[in-house]
């Protein structure tokens, strides 16, 4: 192949181009803005028309030659494939089908050895049309761990938030809790939120301390600021655990609200409850009680209502020798019913055996029927459930 360089307004199209489907506007906008950058990157490839004249056929590369029109340029670099080639709609074929995006793990070390060449993110961003935030969140990759650089490269990605955890801890942080959470041969994929979450339990975020400076210094709590968390975000952190808990807790103490009572959490940051309590989900009544505790992931204070069951009264027995008791009064057992459950599922198919014999035998009208069954409904002496499955 020679390569020259041609106006790209004189260039033909292909008939045997494999895409037909015009490409959206946000994807030509986004190559257009590429080419006035930095020009056309790749050349398209041509050949001499058949039909004769001193022009050229696109082999493929149609939308980087339309691009280059829109992009106002004069000349782009193409590339003459020999004339007895013949091969051109294959070859159009083949190069859309093998044509792959970059991985996010090679667009980040493209984007380095550009930064390393004195680029900067905005022009890269203005460069390849893309949000200078997407620029910095590749090069969030740069302290990842090799080892999950590569598993990232398979196309297995965490998301932004997973991916600012790992970035932010040390690579001796993210090379323990990889070899706990690394694939296994039978599943090739990582569960990056148990990584994550590995790796959050090992630092405690200042945007969830409760506690002022005061508790800080008196627990002797240093703030690390995360270069990688956004800028409108208090990026603070400490990996001094058990000092931001204990300061957590003396505060909480201390700003214990009326009708508060202080109650455990399991590690999956869940309130325990006292016995026999039922958490409240809507607005708290009078009798309700508010639970304050510490989320064992993050170390947030928060809270939960719930009531506790009301207690058994009090019951004065007179004895014989006319002394007065209290005693507790006992619970009324409950009384057997005249028909169990099972029984009344036995009545209630053959009430509907009966149902479906007499509308058999005597049609009844649609709205008297809907009629009949709304009055049922309200009555609560009927039931509705789906016999195609075995799930109501």
């Amino acid at each position: 192949m020679e390569l020259m360089t041609v106006d790209p307004r004189s260039l033909k199209d292909n008939p045997d181009r494999a895409r037909q489907s015009k490409s959206s506007p946000q994807s030509d906008a986004l190559l257009c803005a590429s080419i006035k950058a930095v020009g056309v990157v790749q050349p398209p490839v041509v050949k001499l028309d058949p039909e004769g004249g001193n022009s050229y056929i696109i082999v493929f590369g149609h939308r980087r030659a339309a691009q280059a029109v829109a992009a106002e340029l004069a000349e782009i670099p193409v590339l003459v494939a020999d004339p007895g080639d013949d091969v051109g709609a294959m070859q159009s074929f083949a190069e859309n089908i093998a044509r792959e995006p970059l991985n996010p793990v090679d667009q980040w070390r493209a984007i380095e050895r550009l930064v390393a060449l004195g680029w900067t993110e905005e022009s890269i961003a203005l460069a390849l049309a893309l949000p200078a935030r997407q620029i910095r969140k590749l090069r969030l990759l740069a302290n990842i761990l090799p080892a999950m650089l590569d598993q990232m490269a398979r196309g297995d990605m965490p998301n932004e938030q997973q991916l600012r955890t790992i970035a932010a801890a040390s690579q001796d942080e993210q090379a323990e809790v990889w070899k706990k959470y690394k694939p296994k041969n039978q599943d090739p994929q990582v569960s990056w939120w148990e990584l994550t979450r590995a790796l959050t339990r090992t630092r405690m975020l200042a945007k969830h301390a409760s506690f002022g400076d005061d508790l800080a210094q008196a627990y002797g709590i240093t703030w690390v600021e995360d270069l990688f968390a956004p800028a409108d975000e208090d990026g603070r952190y400490t990996t001094d655990v058990e000092a931001f808990l204990g300061a957590q807790q003396e505060w909480l103490s201390n700003n214990l609200p009326k009708r508060g009572a202080i109650i455990e959490a399991n590690e999956y940051g869940q309130a325990k409850l006292p016995a026999k309590a039922q958490q409240v989900y809507g607005k708290p009544g009078k009798g309700d009680l508010t639970g304050w505790y510490i989320n064992a992931r993050d170390g947030s204070v928060q809270s939960v209502a719930y009531r506790l069951p009301e207690a058994k009264k009090a019951k004065v027995v007179k004895g014989a020798d006319g002394v007065e008791t209290v005693v507790d009064e006992l619970e009324t057992p409950k009384a057997r019913p005249d028909v169990t459950q099972k029984g009344l599922d036995m009545i209630g198919d053959l009430r509907t055996d009966a149902l479906h014999e007499a509308l058999a035998r005597a049609p009844i009208e649609d709205d008297m029927l809907t009629a009949l069954l709304v009055l049922a409904l309200t009555g609560q002496n009927v039931t509705i459930a789906s016999g195609a499955s075995d799930n109501p």
